[in-house]
């Protein structure tokens, strides 16, 4: 069974029509994709509630039956020249850029002693490495290779002014910005399962100007992306 998990009930309704609406955060909700079974969850906006969600109902599946957890979405682009409103982006690696020590240079993961969490690889940093092909061809996807392979942070307040944007980027090197990436990636890192991410542009990250977002758009490239997923590009999932 794949998990499908998605921050908001608009984002499910908008990757799946035939998903049922009015959905809270907590819900699940099972859905039809081709040839397999799934079960769609919704995370709800931000990294506590997504990562509690996320792990409270991978507890109360069988592990075995779980081939893994695709996260589908919008999100942020650092570069709309890069990635462009309404683009598809797969991240490979994600950052939780607020945790840490901060002062006036910044935020220092190292400085603050102790990690996010361990493993038997070894502490878990602040920033996580993904594997997304192989987690793409472990939940039988079929991941697209022209779809860019991107660094995504993961923040609990949306970046919304220009300074906060380029500070960020700056010290992370960033392409997307979203609010659950690295929550709902730790959740499968602790329970060994696959974890793959993969958003479309809704906005130029740093800004709330209109002509800079493209909501609508993003939610519209939503279905097209999971149907290239699930091995059937342009068609329906």
């Amino acid at each position: 069974m794949l998990v499908l998990a998605l921050a908001t009930a608009t984002e499910l309704c908008a990757a799946l029509p035939g998903a049922p609406p009015g959905l809270e955060p907590g819900d699940t909700a099972p859905v039809a994709l081709p040839g397999r079974r799934a079960l769609a969850l919704v995370a709800g906006v931000g990294p506590v509630g997504a990562a509690l969600r996320l792990g409270r109902l991978l507890g109360a599946l069988d592990p075995g039956a779980v081939a893994g957890v695709l996260n589908l979405g919008v999100a942020g682009s650092f570069d709309t020249a890069a990635l462009p409103l309404g683009a598809v982006a797969v991240a490979g690696r994600e950052t939780w850029p607020e945790f840490g020590l901060r002062t006036q240079a910044g935020v220092d993961a190292a400085a603050l002693g102790f990690p996010v969490g361990r493993t038997p690889a070894g502490p878990l940093g602040a920033t996580l490495a993904l594997e997304p092909d192989a987690a793409a061809r472990a939940m039988g996807l079929a991941l697209p290779a022209p779809w860019p392979r991107v660094h995504a942070l993961t923040v609990a307040a949306a970046s919304a002014d220009a300074a906060t944007a380029s500070a960020l980027r700056a010290a992370h090197g960033a392409q997307l910005e979203s609010m659950e990436g690295y929550a709902l990636a730790l959740a499968c890192l602790e329970a060994g399962l696959p974890f793959l991410e993969v958003r479309t542009v809704s906005n130029a990250v740093g800004t709330r100007r209109a002509d800079r977002w493209d909501l609508p758009g993003a939610l519209a490239a939503l279905p097209g992306a999971l149907a290239a997923l699930c091995g059937h590009p342009g068609g329906t999932p």
